[in-house]
């Protein structure tokens, strides 16, 4: 199946999908008691298999992998929702018809600020906040987009987090 896979047959990723999908989110539940997280890490990890289905290794199963994949993928989940909770933006279902003018127009306010608050920040902290938070970079891709090492990626992402929480801490 994982050869299937690599080179591309659909029917084979199906069954895989079919086999594994409710296996992985009952594990991600049974960790995070979300179903909008296990949800969301189920589907991110089946898309991110089939986007790299070449580079998929063959000396692990498929099954392990997967996990792989879904741990990273719960991992920048939860990165993204601290950042949230720091910016108080909410979760998408939590917006009800009623109140969400009002929340997005708040919510627009808040991202405002935290975009000043991102300018502000030394230019080397800025790009590696806007690839690894806004464009969903990983630590490793970041640093060599960046031409500079992993951890220093950790250390200006840790900074900027920092300042962003202290600067930002006023309003929230």
């Amino acid at each position: 199946m994982l050869q299937k896979i690599r080179e591309g047959d659909q029917e084979s990723f199906h069954e895989f999908y079919n086999l594994f999908h409710a296996r992985l989110y009952q594990y991600i539940y049974m960790y995070t008691r979300s179903e909008w997280l296990a949800e969301e890490t189920v589907q991110l990890s089946f898309i991110k298999i089939w986007e790299q289905r070449k580079k998929l290794s063959t000396e692990y199963s498929l099954s392990t992998q997967l996990f792989r994949v879904a741990k990273s993928t719960l991992i920048d989940l939860l990165r993204k929702n601290k950042i949230r909770e720091v910016v108080q933006l909410p979760h998408p279902e939590v917006l009800t018809e009623e109140g969400s003018v009002i929340t997005a127009i708040e919510m627009k306010d808040d991202l405002k600020r935290v975009m000043k608050t991102i300018h502000n920040l030394p230019v080397m902290q800025q790009q590696v906040l806007t690839q690894t938070r806004i464009n969903d970079l990983s630590h490793k891709e970041t640093a060599a987009l960046l031409s500079i090492s992993a951890k220093t990626v950790e250390t200006h992402v840790t900074r900027a987090v920092r300042r962003l929480k202290k600067t930002l801490s006023v309003f929230f």
